[in-house]
């Protein structure tokens, strides 16, 4: 009788079974998920992350093809999680939660470290070099001409004449800027960990929407209610949104037609004793106005009754 003998799994196979069998736990147990871009991150940083959010979020990094292979097999039970996809590109990670998205995203993107320039990396941040002393010789003077940047010897120290840009936002940075930077002792550059995308219960958006207020989500439902009724107006479909102004437009017509005519109604009746008799609605501002502008009046009268007296006693 033959026994078979159990299979044993290599040691980096037994490492990708447990990695998978964590990560679909943790997709399954819990209802949002934020994408993180952890390039130039150091693990340092990664560590101290995962102290400050222990028990409330778990962080959970891989390799891109594994990480896609277990969410096209989620997606064929879940399919929102495709989306997904198409996104775990590059240096990519996932903070899992339950909590409150807004105040773990603060919490993740908090650290930052000042990181010096490197040739050929895409500058976050614009870099400009203000005007006035630096700490070297004046016999590197010839470093800044080769780079065209205006310079004079000052107390036997290098001093920049004007602010010098070395880099815009996009730019690739050059080994001249690197060079220069370092010279300078310069770390233009603050690197941490950003959050690119949020999954939420089915929906994934961008992360910026966590940075919006109450108040921000009311002014764009209402300039999306604005336009719905200007398109309502032009058109002439009404809807909920463009009624009230309809409403105001008839009545105003309506108003204009009783002003033109013999013709009367309760609600115009008010506008036609306007304009039959304004001095009787004057509001009690404009009337103490009024009298206020009335009061020097009198000395007026009594500087001319003056004048007149004076010029009979000439004639006397």
């Amino acid at each position: 009788m033959s026994t078979e003998e159990p299979v044993v799994l290599s040691a980096c196979k037994q490492r990708k079974n447990k990695y998978i069998a964590k990560l679909e736990e943790a997709i399954d147990a819990h209802k949002s998920i934020l994408l993180i871009s952890i390039d130039f991150v150091g693990s340092q940083q990664m560590q101290k992350l995962r102290i400050a959010l222990r028990g409330r979020a778990a962080i959970l990094m891989g390799k891109n093809t594994i990480i896609r292979k277990i969410f096209r097999e989620k997606a064929e039970s879940r399919p929102e999680l495709e989306a997904m996809i198409p996104l775990i590109r590059g240096n990519v990670g996932f903070v899992f939660c339950n909590d409150d998205l807004a105040g773990i995203r603060k919490e993740v993107i908090a650290e930052r470290v000042p990181a010096a320039a490197k040739t050929g990396v895409i500058a976050p941040s614009c870099v400009i070099i203000p005007a006035g002393p630096t700490i070297l010789d004046p016999g590197q003077t010839t470093f800044f001409q080769a780079l065209n940047i205006g310079t004079k010897i000052t107390k036997g120290s290098i001093e920049i004449m004007t602010p010098f840009t070395v880099c815009n936002v996009g730019d690739k940075v050059s080994s001249s800027a690197v060079a220069l930077l370092q010279k300078l002792n310069i770390k233009p550059f603050e690197y941490g960990i950003e959050v690119t995308h949020v999954y939420d219960n089915g929906s994934l958006y961008d992360a910026a929407i966590l940075d919006m207020t109450s108040a921000d989500l009311t002014n764009r439902f209402f300039t999306g209610v604005n336009h719905i009724a200007s398109i309502g107006l032009e058109i002439g479909y009404p809807t909920i949104a463009s009624l009230p102004h309809s409403f105001v437009s008839a009545f105003r017509k309506l108003v204009a037609i009783t002003l033109e005519t013999d013709y009367m109604f309760e609600e115009a009746k008010i506008f036609k004793e306007m304009l039959a008799n304004p001095d009787a609605f004057k509001s009690a501002a404009p009337a103490a106005g009024g009298a206020a502008a009335a009061a020097p009046e009198p000395e007026e009268e009594e500087e001319e009754e003056e004048e007149v007296d004076m010029g009979f006693s000439l004639f006397d």
